[in-house]
C-alpha cells in the first residue's frame, strides 16, 4: 500500500489549484478597485510578464537542484556565487517579516468588523492605536505557538485557505453579479477605457504593488518532480493556474468598484465594507460578522503558518557557516527560536510606525511597497541566475526545461520577468497620489534607507563570517563550482599517482628478471613484481 501512495503524482487541475490557494489573497483587492476598468490591464500585465515567468523559471530551477538544500539560495549561488545567493534568501526572509505587519493590519480591520454597528466598526479599524496592538498580540502569540512546534498548523492554513480566501473570493463575485442583474446602481463605468492613461504616470505607481499579489508562485516549482510528465503538465497548470488567479482578481475588483464609489475606497477597510454594502441590499446583514471572522481566520492561519516557515530557510544556510552562532540556536523541538525573536523584534519595530504614519492606511502602503521592493531584487536576481545557469550547468539534467532546444526561449522568458521586475522595483519608489502617505520625506527615507540597509547587510554579515560559524552537524552540498575543482583536483592526484605506480612497478619488473624469458602459466597472469601467479 505504501508503494501504491508513493507512485501517486499530482494531476494538472490539483498543481494549479494548490498554486491559487497559494497566491490568491483578497486583502489587496481595494488598491486595484481605484483604477476601475483598466485595472484588469494591470492584472493581465501583470501575469504575463511576472506570474507566468515566475513559475516557469522557478519550476526549472527547482527541478535542477530537487535534492539539494538553499532553494534560492542555492539557485542564485549556482549563476552569481555565495555573496548573491545569501542576498537573494536573505531580502527573502526579510521581506516576509515585513508582510507580517501589513496582512495583520487587514486581520485587524477584519476583527473590527465582527460588530453590529457599521459606525462603530469603521471607526475602529481606522484606529491606529487598535490595529497596533491587535499585530503586536496576535503576531507575538503565534511566535510562542511556533516556539512550541507547530505540526497541527499545516490542517489549519488547508482550511483556512478555502474559509478565509477562495469562499469569499467566489462569495464576493457572486453577490456582484446578483446586484448588477437585479438592477443595482454600479458606481463602476463598464464603458471606460481598458487602458490605463499611461501618460499620466500617476497612474502606474500604485499598481506596482500588483506584483506581490502574484508573489509566491516559485513556491509551486518544488512540486515538479511530483507530476507525470512534467514538461508537457506542469506549463498547463501553470497557465490554468494563472488564468484562475486572474479571473478571482479582475472579477473580484470589479465587483467593489461596483459597491463602493472609487473616491471612499480605503486599502484596509474597503473589503468588509463591500461585503457589507451588498449584505444589506440582499437584507441578510447578519452574515457580515461572518465573513468578518472567515476572512480574519484566513489571515491568522497564514500568519500562524508563515512565521516560521521563511525563517528555516535562512537557519539552514546560517547553519552552513552564513550567520552567526547565535542564530543557529534552537529550542529543544529543534526550531530556530533566535531567529524567530530576531524577527519578532523587527515586526515590533516596524508596527511602531503607525505613531509616525499619519494613518493606518498609509502606514499599510508604505509598508506593502517596502515589501515589494525587497521581494523584487529576489525575483531579478532569480531570473538573470537562471538565464545564466544555461551557460554555466549546460550539461545538468533539467527534468522540466523552457524550450525544447536552445535558450532563446529562456531568454526571453527571463529576460520578460526580468523587464517587469525591474518595471516595478523602481515604480515602488514614487508615492501613489491616490493615497495620502503624509510627508515624502518619510515615505522617500523609509524605502530608500530600509532597501539600501537590508540589501548591505548580508554583505556585511558575509565579509565578517568565520570558519567557526560552521555547524558541525550541517549536510549543506557544496556548490557545483566548488565541486569541479576538487573532483579535477582529485582526478589529477589519481593520474599521477597512477602514473607514479605504474612507472614504479616497470622498474622493479626490470629489476627483477631482466634477462627471464616469459613463463607460460595456466592462468597467464603475473603479479606486480613480474613473478607469476601459481
Amino acid at each position: 500500500m505504501a508503494n501504491i501512495k508513493q507512485t501517486v503524482k499530482l494531476g494538472v487541475f490539483t498543481l494549479a489549484i494548490m498554486n491559487v490557494t497559494a497566491v490568491v489573497s483578497l486583502r489587496g483587492l481595494p488598491a486595484e478597485a481605484v483604477y476601475g476598468m483598466s485595472s484588469a490591464f494591470y492584472y493581465l500585465f501583470a501575469a504575463i510578464v511576472f506570474l507566468i515567468p515566475t513559475s516557469l523559471v522557478a519550476a526549472e530551477l527547482a527541478a535542477m537542484f530537487q535534492d539539494k538544500q538553499g532553494g534560492v539560495f542555492r539557485w542564485v549561488g549556482e549563476a552569481y556565487g555565495k555573496r548573491f545567493g545569501f542576498l537573494a534568501i536573505w531580502v527573502q526572509w526579510i521581506e516576509s517579516t515585513i508582510w507580517y505587519p501589513t496582512v495583520l493590519t487587514f486581520g485587524a480591520v477584519s476583527i473590527a468588523f465582527i460588530g453590529m454597528n457599521d459606525a462603530h466598526d469603521m471607526s475602529l479599524a481606522s484606529n491606529k492605536y487598535y490595529t497596533l496592538a491587535v499585530v503586536l498580540i496576535i503576531y507575538w502569540l503565534a511566535t510562542f505557538i511556533s516556539l512550541k512546534g507547530m505540526g497541527w498548523v499545516g490542517k489549519v492554513a488547508k482550511v483556512g485557505g478555502m474559509v478565509g480566501t477562495i469562499i469569499p473570493a467566489a462569495l464576493l463575485i457572486i453577490l456582484g453579479i446578483i446586484y448588477l442583474a437585479t438592477g443595482g446602481h454600479s458606481n463602476l463605468d463598464f464603458h471606460s477605457s481598458f487602458f490605463p492613461d499611461l501618460t499620466n504616470f500617476d497612474n502606474v505607481v500604485l499598481a506596482a504593488s500588483i506584483f506581490l499579489f502574484y508573489a509566491g508562485m516559485e513556491m509551486g516549482g518544488i512540486h515538479v518532480k511530483d507530476m507525470e510528465n512534467p514538461s508537457k503538465n506542469y506549463p498547463k497548470a501553470v497557465f490554468i493556474g494563472a488564468a484562475i488567479t486572474v479571473i478571482i482578481f479582475v472579477l473580484g475588483t470589479f465587483a467593489l468598484g461596483v459597491i463602493i464609489p472609487a473616491k471612499d475606497i480605503s486599502l484596509t477597510q474597503s473589503l468588509l465594507v463591500g461585503f457589507d454594502n451588498y449584505f444589506k441590499y440582499i437584507h441578510a446583514s447578519w452574515l457580515s460578522p461572518i465573513i468578518a471572522i472567515a476572512l480574519a481566520f484566513g489571515v491568522l492561519a497564514g500568519v500562524l503558518t508563515w512565521v516560521a516557515g521563511p525563517s528555516k530557510g535562512i537557519f539552514a544556510v546560517g547553519k552552513a557557516g552564513y550567520m552567526p552562532p547565535f542564530f543557529q540556536k534552537t529550542n529543544k523541538l529543534g526550531v530556530q527560536k533566535n531567529i524567530l525573536f530576531v524577527q519578532g523584534g523587527a515586526v515590533t519595530v516596524l508596527s511602531l510606525l503607525f505613531v509616525v504614519m499619519p494613518s493606518v492606511q498609509s502606514f499599510y502602503q508604505i509598508l506593502s511597497q517596502l515589501t515589494v521592493v525587497l521581494y523584487l531584487i529576489m525575483y531579478m536576481l532569480m531570473f538573470t541566475g537562471a538565464i545564466v545557469l544555461r551557460y554555466k550547468m549546460k550539461k545538468l539534467n533539467r527534468p522540466f526545461r523552457i524550450g525544447k532546444g536552445g535558450n532563446g526561449l529562456m531568454w526571453f522568458i527571463g529576460g520578460l520577468g526580468f523587464c517587469g521586475s525591474l518595471l516595478a522595483f523602481i515604480l515602488s519608489f514614487i508615492p501613489p497620489s491616490q493615497i495620502s502617505t503624509g510627508s515624502n520625506t518619510v515615505w522617500f527615507s523609509v524605502l530608500i534607507i530600509g532597501a539600501i540597509v537590508v540589501v548591505a547587510a548580508p554583505f556585511i554579515i558575509y565579509a565578517c563570517k568565520k570558519p567557526s560559524w560552521v555547524d558541525p552537524n550541517t549536510n549543506f552540498e557544496p556548490f557545483h563550482w566548488e565541486v569541479q575543482p576538487q573532483v579535477a583536483a582529485s582526478a589529477a592526484t589519481a593520474t599521477a599517482t597512477t602514473a607514479t605506480a605504474t612507472t614504479a612497478g616497470t622498474t622493479n619488473t626490470a629489476t627483477a628478471t631482466p634477462h627471464a624469458t616469459p613463463t607460460s602459466t595456466p592462468t597467464g597472469t603475473t603479479n606486480n613484481s613480474g613473478t607469476p601467479k601459481s
